[in-house]
């Protein structure tokens, strides 16, 4: 077959191609040729084919997902936002945080080890990009039914690729979920995220600037594993019914991409680059037209040059393939071979393959033969922008209706004590040390929190002490009732969990994951969610740093929950100073913090008992979770409180049995006047969290308390072997142990 070159395109303009394969609409292959004057060669249509995906290009979700700046709240600690890898945020000290979060869940269908190992990766390289040293990990993870026959086929191995890549890497792995749901059946969720740290003077952006500078492909070789990848993979249903495109997964190699950090940041050190960009959705087509882009001039690329692992490789795929642990770095000549003697120390293939031009376009060649020539604007930041239509779900009204607060209660203490121990052994409630211990938690010296506490944390700099924590939530069980209050939830969750530890939050990066943007309801679902957390940040003053958006989550016509997952940074002075869930001393005294209702929509109760999902979610007040977040912090730092947990999924039984079982030690608690036992141990009222504080700091805590106008109400003591409801039953900690950390290995024995 011969070479479709730019001057044969334009003089064949009718030729057929195959852009309906590609995933391309026919408006949008009309465009393509409208912005050329000419039908695409084969390389162009392959660039903009995987650039223009929704899973690139947002072009669904862009005309929400601008709130996230326009409703953006003042004076924050936001330095880099949405648009780089990953946002940026100060954290004192002279030192820059960068965070993201983003998904690689159609991969980890298909492929579960490589699609979460790849997903690790690729977080990690935008991390890197941004400059910083990469310091920890997180995996907020979610599944079909526990008991369903795939689920032991995905779990293991996402769990296995997220293990085996970070800990090689040599990072720890501090935070995340492990949520079980139905829904998730056919479309499990595979989020990472990841932290990096650096100085301010080290950002770096994802530009090319500079006429005359060199652009230098860095890292593995191309192959053809991941042509097309997550690009192509993320961007389309899965149903059986049809033929479905399932290109190859990506294969990732974690001793390749620890090398490619440590050479890239002593490339950084010795500030060698004037523009950077990793490798991952789209690889080169993604890297060469967003740095052309970002920059001033145009670019110029010998694909022929590209170090390749298959010889028999076309340029459309080695254009579209994502192949794993690769970077392009936009260079100075005079630094050229500096940089090219530091990647062979490290044992890293380097290439100059192309330079920044005078002019305002993306010029690939093929031995000596053009094969593209666009503005790559177009293929990068100007693809389609959909206003897609949006309505609310006709079944919404009867599901609000179906309200779970009249579900049947236990009618005695007998009752009661069983439910609390089928909740707390349930698949959602039970411990994931199964999955966790897969985990290098503690590698690099510097984690001082991770799971199962209420958020991850680690030292930044062991001079100081200063660090930073994180959480991440999400329910879509919520979410479903109601889409905007389910991401304010989300949102509020994450807030606390940090807050809970000592930390202050400071900003946020989000995992958007929904069904189908082609299905009315779902649009309409995910509009609001975005809705409520661009209206939940700005009221916490916490920016949207960046994200991910992860559409067609969706097996046929049967969409996923909606599930936006909210990732929260915060900063602690003194990682000395953190505040930990488990109740380790005896004596100590445990307050109620924060209002209790009767609201069991979308409980982890009316889950577990009743198998039910309906009524309203808990009610949100973001001013009250500003107020209990700065009492749990001022409390923390000031010695007042010995260990506090957020109060959510399975309410305050569920928090009193894991901060019991993490400390060993038992609780007497007495249900506080004005509620029944019930409603006392399972609502999920939001705005909520137990600490337990020093006997000879009581009166200084219930003082800082009511002068700050939060409820504080005590409920007992930390004592014994045992969790001791009074004038309703007692319940062994031995016996607590072994139903809640019995239930997964049994499952997936």
């Amino acid at each position: 077959m011969s070479l479709d070159t730019v001057k044969n395109a334009t003089e064949t303009p009718d030729a057929s191609q195959p852009w309906k394969e590609l995933g391309l609409k026919e408006d949008e292959y009309a465009r393509i040729r409208e912005i050329l004057g000419r039908r695409p060669t084969g390389a162009e249509l392959a660039m903009y084919s995987v650039m223009w995906s929704e899973h690139c290009s947002y072009k669904s979700s862009k005309v929400h997902l601008k709130q996230f700046g326009e409703k953006a709240p003042e004076n924050t600690a936001m330095l880099v936002g949405i648009g780089e890898n990953a946002g940026v945020v100060d954290v004192g000290q002279g030192y820059a945080v960068t965070f993201k979060v983003e998904s690689h869940n159609h991969p980890s269908y298909i492929e579960p080890y490589q699609g979460a190992a790849t997903g690790i990766g690729g977080i990690v390289r935008d991390i890197l990009a941004m400059g910083a040293r990469p310091v920890a990990v997180v995996d907020p993870l979610r599944f079909g039914a526990a008991d369903h026959p795939d689920t032991k086929r995905v779990l293991p191995g996402v769990v296995a690729g997220i293990g085996g890549y970070g800990n090689c890497l040599g990072l720890p792995n501090i935070g995340g979920e492990v949520v079980f749901d139905a829904c998730y059946q056919g479309n499990p969720l595979v989020n990472a995220g990841c932290i990096g740290v650096m100085k301010h003077e080290d950002i770096h952006l994802a530009k090319a600037s500079g006429p005359g500078n060199k652009v230098i492909l860095y890292g593995a070789r191309t192959g053809g594993d991941g042509i097309g990848g997550v690009s192509v993979l993320a961007s389309e249903t899965f149903d059986d019914s049809k033929p479905t495109k399932r290109p190859a997964v990506q294969v990732g190699d974690p001793f390749q991409e620890k090398l490619l950090i440590e050479c890239t940041l002593e490339i950084f050190k010795e500030k060698l680059v004037a523009g950077i960009q990793d490798l991952g959705g789209a690889g080169l087509s993604c890297a060469t037209s967003e740095l052309a882009s970002a920059g001033s001039g145009g670019m110029r690329v010998e694909l022929d040059t590209v170090p390749l692992r298959d010889a028999t490789l076309s340029p459309e795929e080695i254009l579209m393939s994502e192949s794993q642990e690769r970077m392009c770095a936009i260079v100075e000549p005079q630094h050229v071979d500096r940089f090219l003697e530091i990647c062979e120390k490290w044992d890293v293939i380097a290439t100059v393959i192309g330079e920044v031009t005078e002019g305002e376009r993306l010029e690939i060649f093929w031995h000596g033969e053009q094969i593209v020539d666009v503005p790559p604007g177009t293929v990068a930041h100007e693809g389609p922008v959909y206003n897609r239509p949006y309505a609310r779900p006709e079944w919404q009204d009867a599901l609000q209706a179906d309200d779970a607060g009249k579900l049947p209660r236990p009618q005695t203490s007998e009752e009661l004590r069983a439910q609390v121990l089928a909740l707390v052994s349930s698949p959602n409630q039970a411990s994931k040390s199964w999955v966790t211990d897969q985990y290098d938690r503690f590698v690099q010296g510097n984690t001082v929190l991770s799971q199962p506490e209420d958020a991850g944390m680690v030292r930044i700099d062991e001079d100081t002490n200063l660090g930073v924590a994180m959480a991440t939530d999400g329910n879509g069980r919520f979410a479903k009732l109601d889409p905007y209050t389910g991401a304010q939830l989300a949102l509020a969750e994450a807030y606390r969990n940090v807050a809970a530890t000592g930390a202050k939050p400071l900003a946020i990066s989000d995992c958007l994951n929904f069904g189908s943007p082609e299905d009315p309801g779902v649009m309409w679902q995910f509009a609001e969610a975005t809705r409520g957390l661009a209206d939940g940040c700005l009221e916490l003053g916490t920016p949207v740093t960046g994200g991910n958006v992860s559409l067609y989550n969706q097996t046929g016509d049967i969409a996923i929950h909606p599930t936006p997952v909210v990732a929260v940074l915060g900063v602690i002075d003194d990682v000395n100073r953190r505040t930990t869930m488990a109740f380790a001393e005896a004596g100590q005294l445990l307050y109620l913090l924060g209002d209790t209702a009767a609201e069991f929509g979308g409980s982890a109760w009316s889950q577990v008992v009743h198998d039910h999902l309906g009524g309203m979610p808990p009610k949100v007040d973001l001013g009250r979770e500003k107020l209990l977040g700065e009492i749990l912090i001022s409390g923390s730092r000031d010695g007042m409180i010995d260990a506090a947990h957020d109060l959510s999924d399975g309410g305050v039984i569920q928090a009193l049995t894991e901060s019991c079982l993490r400390g060993g030690n038992g609780a007497r608690i007495v249900v506080p006047e004005g509620l029944d036992a019930f409603t006392f141990l399972f609502s999920e009222s939001a705005g909520r969290a137990i600490v337990s504080v020093p006997r000879s700091e009581e009166l200084r805590f219930t003082d800082m308390c009511g002068a700050r106008g939060l409820p504080a109400t005590r409920i007992g003591v930390v004592d014994g072997e045992e969790i001791e409801i009074q004038g309703e039953f007692t319940l062994p900690l031995a016996e607590l142990r072994e139903a809640h950390e019995a239930t997964i290995p049994a499952l997936l024995a």
